[in-house]
């Protein structure tokens, strides 16, 4: 959506109850079919981590043709399904355009099991492919939700409307870090002394960063404040470095109503804001500096990739550096930005996180574009349209060195446009091409302030589910229920299908248990969480939290954390 969300107004407090659930007790579930089932992914993570030896060659990419220059440094290149030309130009931090920009040197991403050494889930969905928001295995026995602590947050009022706790996407960072950081970030000696000590670092709407012991909900720090509110997820330097990377969802804070809009660097060791940069860009295609996204950083080049709603893509080499022993860490960034137009670009602007795969990025773009560009050079490779918003994260898989990525758009333009619901389309698209492997339709209900359709990310499958994708969509035969779908990764077939009384944007989980076998999680607008059975779609059990949850949540071990609209954070025990 090209403004901000409103927040929602939905249930009050109400008490923090587990129940069990029999199957026969489990809301409407059409079964379908899986015809893969005994035939998930079975690919070995690579280690590679040298961007010289991972970046591709764009020439390689099937059927690739070079781009067209259209003078001045601005270059074009065909839509895919006849949509037209994409054109675009690459900017430097003083919004001149280049000419023959290349690149210092190859920026390539690993396997996402790569992305960090660091034990956790240090940005939205844990690394570049945004295919893991759960940290570790987990010993459930009981299959039980229960909470274990809370912490209070705040609230704004802004754009019209109340926000509170966190929001979309809202997800927390869990964090256990070196113990030389820890050190330097002066915790506790318990704390540095403890191998699983594990630090919560969350952003919300109040505009504070709570940092909290995910064992106890203690604060470990006190909360910093940035002044504006949070509304999408922050990312921990993969390097172990004690920076954390996030932006602005909202230049509105009550009597304050024209903040400026920034993109903030955190020093974790002095507990404050040491650098960043401007949302209110001269060089942006739109005036509106909210950024949502979080930020992917290529531990291997320094640089940090930050999609803006702007309309911008920032480029970013960090020059960051930390001294565990002086207890200093830096930045000094220098910029590059990736600037495009499309025939139907009139909002402008990227809400979801950005995946990658090597030196290729993929995001979804409030015009409904999903754009694929080159990691090195900027320039873009692939626009695929998809006929709607697209705010949703892409979730990539790798099967077996060729990328695939899965995605869904949202009843929105069209609802600007007069229809009052009407289908989204959830696809599976080839990573090398933007062709559609296979796609499925769902109607949805249009809502101008909480959009109907595909609001959550989706999550891939793992063991005995590895064949499946699951997608929680919203307000589908409704303005308040919804669906969660399990497809079949290779065709797109139903799995099965579970009509929810209460829709959600929360992205749901899928957990692997001790006990070898797959559990998943999702939350929902009534502030309901659901421990389900990722196989059939039926309920162990669910936890009633106060008010709707529309942040998503992560999970290390055992210990889920998630806000709500409540203005509290929880800590949860899953057993």
């Amino acid at each position: 959506m090209s403004r901000p969300r409103r927040a929602w107004r939905l249930l009050a407090a109400t008490a923090l109850v587990t129940s069990l659930a029999a199957c026969a007790a489990s809301p409407a579930i059409t079964p379908g079919t899986r015809p893969n089932a005994s035939a998930g992914p079975s690919r070995a993570p690579s280690t590679e981590t040298d961007p010289v030896r991972l970046a591709l060659k764009l020439s390689s990419l099937p059927g690739w043709t070079a781009p067209s220059s259209e003078g001045g440094g601005v270059f074009s290149r065909p839509i895919l399904n006849d949509g037209g030309a994409v054109t675009w130009k690459v900017l430097d931090g003083a919004n001149k355009v280049l000419k023959n920009y290349t690149g210092s040197g190859p920026v390539a991403f690993g396997d996402g099991s790569t992305y960090t050494t660091v034990p956790g889930v240090l940005t939205f969905r844990g690394n570049n492919y945004r295919d893991a928001p759960v940290y570790g295995s987990t010993d459930i026995k009981d299959k039980r939700l229960q909470v274990v602590w809370t912490q209070t947050t705040g609230d704004v009022y802004a754009e019209g409307s109340h926000w509170a706790g966190a929001g979309w996407t809202g997800q927390p960072l869990l964090v256990n870090w070196p113990k030389d950081t820890k050190q330097a970030m002066g915790l506790t000696q318990a704390q540095i002394d403890n191998p699983d000590f594990v630090e919560v670092v969350y952003p919300v709407v109040d505009g504070h960063v709570y940092r909290l012991d995910l064992a106890t909900g203690q604060q470990t720090k006190p909360p910093i404040d940035s002044g504006f509110a949070f509304k999408g997820t922050g990312s921990i330097d993969p390097r172990g470095y004690p920076l954390l990377y996030s932006g602005m969802g909202l230049n509105q804070n009550g009597s304050i109503t024209d903040g400026r809009w920034r993109y903030r660097i955190f020093d974790l060791i002095g507990n404050k804001e040491v650098d960043g940069w401007d949302g209110s860009d001269a060089g942006a295609p739109r005036d509106w500096g909210a950024f949502d996204s979080s930020s992917l950083v290529n531990a291997a080049t320094d640089t940090l990739i930050e999609p803006a709603e702007n309309g911008l893509i920032y480029k970013v080499k960090l020059n960051a550096s930390f001294d565990a022993a002086a207890k200093k860490v830096s930045v000094k960034p220098e910029f590059h930005k990736l600037d495009y137009n499309t025939p139907v670009s009139s909002r402008h602007g990227i809400e979801g996180s950005a995946a990658a795969f090597r030196n290729l990025m993929y995001a979804g773009d409030n015009d409904g574009n999903i754009v694929c560009w080159d990691a090195t050079t900027l320039q873009v490779v692939w626009v695929h349209p998809t006929g709607d918003d697209t705010d949703a994260s892409i979730v990539l898989e790798d099967d077996n060195g060729t990328p695939f990525i899965y995605t869904g758009n949202e009843m929105d333009k069209r609802g600007e446009a007069g229809a009052k619901s009407g289908p989204i389309t959830i696809q599976k698209l080839n990573g090398f091409t933007g062709a559609t492997v296979w796609q499925y339709q769902i109607d949805a209900v249009y809502n101008e302030a909480v959009n109907g359709g595909l609001m959550a990310t989706p999550v891939l499958g793992t063991g005995e589910v590895s064949d499946l994708v699951f997608f929680n969509v919203a307000k589908t035969g409704s303005n308040k229920t919804g669906t969660l779908l399990a497809l079949d990764r290779k065709t797109g077939a139903v799995a099965w299908s579970r009509a929810l009384p209460n829709f959600g944007w929360s992205s749901p989980l899928i957990l692997t248990g001790t006990d070898g076998h797959s559990y998943g999680i999702f939350g929902d607008s009534s502030g309901l969480l659901h421990l389900f059975n990722p196989n059939t779609g039926e309920d162990y059990s669910t936890l009633q939290l106060s008010q709707n949850i529309e942040a998503s949540p992560a999970v290390y071990g055992n210990m889920l954390v998630v806000g709500t609209y409540a203005k509290k954070l929880y800590g949860i025990r899953i057993s």
